[in-house]
């Protein structure tokens, strides 16, 4: 079974996830229900079962919830991919959510990298900051070892540009988790 589980505590959060790879229920509370909504988003269309509990200072902001977030959840996805042999490495994925099109392409290569583009017209979604996308999937991607591109191509509504980011991330991280044999490496190893 491809699963882990991580916590990690500071002075500004708590937070605990699991997760299996290859599917189970989706269960999360952030406190921020925008985010907790993303997040749900992600793992239904990744297929991967997924139980998230954080707790933060958002009496400050969401900051720090959403960034640690990103944190716990790349060290859940590491370790549940262990030597990361045996997957197809590499997803790409398109969503189109009414206006808006985003685009996701990764690599599951121990090179953590982010690429984004997104220009939200739309400062907050609820009490989620928009520019927090960024941010959570910079600390996913560093935590996880994954090369990560995520653009929004066109959109107006911060809503359903930032929908669709989760979605094809979602999608893009279950084409390259995706069993197959062998380590796709000239190196032997990832």
């Amino acid at each position: 079974m491809r699963s882990a589980s991580v916590t990690r505590k500071t002075k500004e959060t708590k937070i605990t996830a699991e997760v299996n790879l290859d599917g189970g229920s989706v269960n999360l509370s952030t406190g921020i229900g925008f985010f907790d909504h993303m997040l749900t988003a992600f793992a239904v269309h990744g297929g991967f079962g997924l139980q998230l509990h954080a707790e933060g200072d958002l009496f400050v902001d969401c900051h720090h919830t959403v960034e640690d977030t990103g944190i716990v959840l790349g060290q859940t996805f590491a370790k549940a991919l262990g030597d990361k042999g045996d997957i197809a490495r590499y997803g790409s994925f398109y969503i189109p959510m009414d206006e808006a099109l985003a685009f996701t392409s990764l690599d599951i290569s121990g090179r953590p990298f982010l690429v984004f583009h997104a220009d939200f017209q739309q400062e907050r979604v609820g009490n989620f900051d928009t520019c927090m996308t960024e941010e959570f999937l910079r600390a996913f991607a560093y935590h996880a070892g994954i090369t990560l591109h995520c653009s929004v191509l066109y959109g107006s509504n911060a809503h359903h540009e930032i929908e669709a980011i989760f979605k094809s991330l979602g999608h893009a991280l279950q084409q390259a988790t995706a069993l197959r044999e062998g380590t796709l490496s000239t190196k032997g190893v990832l």
